[in-house]
Formats: structure tokens, C-alpha cells, sequence
């Protein structure tokens, strides 16, 4: 067997045990799936998946990993195809609904994640927090460039608003649960706006 194809056949069994763990975990939870289900699952061996993982904790952060990437290239796609600041956020947060509207929807997988390692010097914690951080900077530099005072507090607010959109689009319909949160995003977005068109009040 020649490196190439010893290569091509570690990569895809590496990508059936993350693609594995990454469906199980987001539909199931990830304290209640044990490592010898995942090998089942994926069809491998566990000393395959102890060569490309050191365990089901860095199996969980490189789901976690990947999730993050696929959102962060999903916000930029979105943002390159609209202009203005505000639409690009407008364009960001439809992805987002996008999600929630889609079949197997369970939540946001790093919300979940918390949930399951609430020790905030986790690696997994620190992992959603990161992830969390890259949000925020995100939509508040977005949010910078359509009023004129700080943008911390909107895009605090609009964070707040996709994680209850979140939440709730697994409990109830996720129809109206995406409507109501777009609609959160416009009084953001007007209220920022607003800041624009507000003429200068002369003080006597």
C-alpha cells in the first residue's frame, strides 16, 4: 500500500468517526454516548480512533471545532453577498433561522455543550466560549458601522435574542419562532438607525 492511499484511508476514517460523533452527540447528548458506540457506529476499530483522537474529550472538541468553522464560513458567505452593514446582518441572522428551520433541528450544539460541561476552565466550556466571543465581535463590529454610539449593548442584545431563537425553535414552532426573532433583529437594527437620522438638538 503506498503512503498516498495508507493517507486517503486514515483521513476517511477520521472523518467517519468525527462524522459519527458529530451526528450522535447533537441529536443524543454527549455524556450519554460512550466510545464503544461511536466505533460501532463508524465501523473502526478503537485503537483506530485512539490513533486519531487521545479521547472522547478531544473527539468532542474537534465536533465542536468543526461546527464552529462550518458557522463562521456560513456568516461569511452570508455577508459577502450583501452590502450594507446592516443587511449583512440581516444576511447573518437568516442563516441562523435557516438552521433552526431545518429537519433535525436540536438547538445550538454549543449551548448544549454548556449545558453538559458547566465548569468554565473545561476545555469544551472554554471551547463554546470562544466560540461565543467570535459571535459577539462579529455582529458588534457589524452593528459599529449602523449608528453612531457604541454597538456593545445591540450586539449583546441581538446575541441574547438568537440564543432564546435557539432555544426555543426545538420547543415550539420554528416558523414563529424565526419571524419573532428577525423581528428583534429590525428594532435592533432601526434603533440604530434612528441614531443616524436623528438631527443634532441645539442646546441653547
Amino acid at each position: 500500500m503506498s503512503q498516498g492511499t495508507r493517507r486517503s484511508g486514515t483521513s476517511e476514517a477520521r472523518a467517519r468517526l468525527l462524522g459519527t460523533a458529530t451526528r450522535i452527540f447533537y441529536t443524543e447528548g454527549i455524556h450519554s454516548v460512550g466510545v464503544d458506540r461511536i466505533v460501532a457506529e463508524a465501523q473502526v476499530t478503537r485503537a483506530t480512533l485512539y490513533r486519531h483522537f487521545t479521547g472522547k474529550e478531544d473527539l468532542v472538541l474537534a465536533y465542536l471545532t468543526q461546527a464552529d468553522r462550518e458557522l463562521r464560513a456560513q456568516a461569511e458567505t452570508a455577508q459577502a453577498g450583501a452590502e450594507s452593514a446592516a443587511d449583512q446582518v440581516r444576511a447573518v441572522c437568516r442563516t441562523i433561522t435557516a438552521g433552526i428551520r431545518s429537519p433535525g433541528f436540536r438547538g445550538c450544539a454549543f449551548l448544549n455543550a454548556a449545558a453538559e460541561y458547566p465548569d468554565p476552565e473545561h476545555p469544551v466550556h472554554r471551547a463554546v466560549l470562544a466560540h461565543r466571543q467570535w459571535f459577539l465581535d462579529t455582529v458588534t463590529e457589524l452593528l459599529a458601522q449602523t449608528g453612531t454610539t457604541s454597538a456593545e449593548a445591540a450586539g449583546r442584545h441581538l446575541v441574547m435574542l438568537r440564543d432564546g431563537a435557539m432555544v426555543s425553535g426545538c420547543l415550539s414552532d420554528p416558523e414563529l419562532v424565526s419571524e419573532t426573532f428577525l423581528r428583534g433583529v429590525e428594532g435592533i437594527l432601526r434603533a440604530r438607525a434612528a441614531e443616524v437620522a436623528a438631527p443634532d438638538v441645539a442646546v441653547s
